[in-house]
């Protein structure tokens, strides 16, 4: 099994020297796990199957019947979750020298043919998470079931209000790739570990003002069923996008920072609220089958319709101070420096 290595932050020359791992959780994957690993490009420098207390003792199963030198099994005593499978997954590559880590599903959902593709920008320096999305082209979404399609359509919107990142689509897609140092910056954040992890990850690279970027790709959809039942997550997802937008907000707008935007939210929701008031107060005082005075429909009508061109201006802003700058190279020198100063005291 692969020992750990040093990490450099020199930018790799080919897919073999960008110290790719791969990361699967495993969860009731038996049938499908083994072809996954077979699947795996040979420049993936390792490969962590995590064993999230699976009834099916998948872990056991990679042990036994698996020869791939690169295959290291990780047994997680109690069930954390995909999230918390995944992030167990990626302190142990990292610890093994993986620099840049992919999370696939055992399912054998994901086609490993886009891997280059997925891990392309954080290589190339533009991104500090990449993610796929099957919803680049119709015939990509030819596989996949109408209740996924409407539901992951529903979800997408809803991160896009509770993440920040308008240019990102197809959420709940667990295809990622990941720059170890931000990786390791996310171990202690109060992440969700079951299936709202890829969503609430989102949310927490926003916070770190994260460059993500989506990864044009088919969905694929075989025999294997979903542990995730897209119908009965709609709701429960939606009350969690609202927690991340109300956090998100307030802590974007109102304490890291106060600009145009946290005016115009401020000041929108007053008048939206003041003319709201104001007219259900004259409607519940007025003598019935009298109508209203111009004056009070204008005092009533004008301050919500500014207010709601106050929301959108808001809106506006928000979409268009999404992170540019990947934050990955900094946080790898700051570590290499780190290391230096650490040699050298020694």
């Amino acid at each position: 099994m692969p020992d750990a290595q040093p990490r450099s932050i020199a930018a790799p020359t080919s897919l073999r020297d960008a110290a790719v791992w791969l990361v699967i959780p495993c969860y009731r994957v038996r049938a499908q796990i083994l072809k996954v690993i077979a699947r795996t490009p040979t420049w993936v420098a390792g490969i962590v199957c995590v064993d999230d207390a699976c009834p099916q003792d998948t872990g056991a199963l990679v042990q036994a019947e698996c020869a791939d030198p690169r295959v290291v099994v990780l047994k997680n005593p109690e069930n954390l979750g995909v999230g918390g499978a995944t992030l167990a997954g990626y302190a142990e590559a990292a610890r093994r020298g993986g620099r840049i880590l992919v999370k696939v599903d055992g399912d054998d959902q994901m086609d490993l043919d886009y891997l280059a593709a997925l891990v392309a920008p954080i290589i190339l320096g533009e991104a500090d998470y990449a993610k796929g999305n099957r919803f680049t082209s119709t015939s990509h979404l030819s596989g996949m079931p109408r209740v996924r399609l409407f539901g992951n359509a529903a979800l997408s919107f809803m991160a896009k209000l509770s993440t920040g990142y308008w240019s990102v689509f197809d959420p709940t897609n667990g295809f990622t790739a990941i720059d170890a140092e931000v990786a390791h910056l996310l171990q202690n954040r109060r992440i969700e570990r079951r299936y709202f992890f890829e969503t609430d990850l989102l949310y927490q690279l926003g916070t770190l003002r994260a460059v993500v970027r989506d990864v044009a790709m088919p969905a694929r959809y075989a025999d294997e069923e979903s542990n995730l039942k897209i119908g009965a997550a709609v709701l429960p997802f939606a009350a969690k996008h609202l927690r991340n937008f109300g956090k998100r907000v307030i802590g974007q707008y109102f304490v890291r920072d106060f600009n145009a935007a946290s005016l115009q939210f401020v000041f929108g929701i007053a008048a939206i609220a003041f003319g709201l008031i104001y007219g259900l107060s004259y409607l519940a005082t007025r003598e019935v089958g009298t109508a209203a005075p111009a004056g009070v429909v204008m005092m009533a009508a004008l301050p919500i319709i500014l207010g709601v061109q106050l929301l959108l201006q808001s809106l506006n802003f928000d979409v268009l101070s999404q992170p540019s700058r990947p934050i990955h190279p900094y946080l790898r020198a700051v570590a290499d420096l780190g290391r230096g100063e650490k040699a050298l005291t020694s």
